[in-house]
């Protein structure tokens, strides 16, 4: 999850410029070949600009590789340059991860699950979370690199989210299919909310509903709203 400001072109990696020129080599557009794969409608531009995922996905390559008609490997970040970016091994520390584990960074950003501000530039790390890896492989379905645990604030999706819990979300699935608890920025904060698309909506809508009866319902246009991530795992006090 990314909270830097959007870069430009000159600051991009290799692949993420190649990306840039086979669209407009195809005479299309960062949006139409986002919803062509079956994502969001902002999702490779939140890719090429906000690094957010860091990476493609393997079944997201391999779709967009067919709609713009090249090698799935043109998409390819190789993995030693992604080795080299992080020391290796990690320095003894509260963020270093005993072998079978893997460390999940908590955001100090507070997810309001009601109203909240967000500054955009905030990525201090607040803490970390150990998970064991068979967990996140079997349990979330997750890679640990698209992993982040924010804080929750606010009562409007009570009573299966409260005030202070900390959820997991997964920066990887930031697209209402099939419909879950997400957390978004919709221009005004990051919300926690449940979130289906509007079936044969043109241009695609999406409902955000509060768990909490006393908090309406209402619909966005889907490219209005970005999905920082799927909320996969609560963690609560007693």
């Amino acid at each position: 999850m990314s909270w830097r400001r959007v870069k430009s072109d000159a600051e991009l990696d290799p692949v993420r410029r190649r990306l840039l020129r086979l669209v407009a080599n195809s005479r299309t557009n960062l949006r139409t070949a986002s919803l062509a794969i079956e994502r969001n409608p902002t999702y490779l531009h939140q890719f090429i600009h906000r690094s957010s995922p860091r990476v493609l996905a393997e079944d997201d390559r391999e779709a967009l590789a067919e709609y713009l008609g090249c090698s799935s490997d043109l998409l390819r970040h190789e993995r030693s340059a992604r080795r080299a970016a992080r020391p290796s091994p990690l320095p003894p520390g509260p963020y270093s991860a005993p072998k079978g584990y893997s460390v999940v960074p908590e955001i100090d950003v507070r997810a309001a699950a009601g109203a909240g501000a967000w500054n955009e530039e905030l990525e201090e790390i607040k803490e970390a979370w150990l998970f064991a890896d068979p967990l996140i492989r079997h349990e979330f379905r997750a890679k640990p690199d698209d992993l982040r645990m924010i804080t929750v604030d606010g009562d409007s999706m009570e009573p299966l989210l409260s005030s202070g819990d900390r959820i997991m979300i997964d920066v990887s699935q930031n697209m209402p299919s099939p419909p879950g608890i997400f957390v978004i920025w919709d221009g005004l904060g990051l919300l926690a909310k449940r979130i289906e698309h509007v079936p044969h909506s043109d241009p695609p809508r999406v409902v955000l509903k509060s768990l909490n009866p006393q908090y309406d319902s209402y619909e966005r246009v889907a490219e209005e709203i970005r999905i920082v991530g799927r909320a996969v795992w609560v963690s609560r006090r007693l």
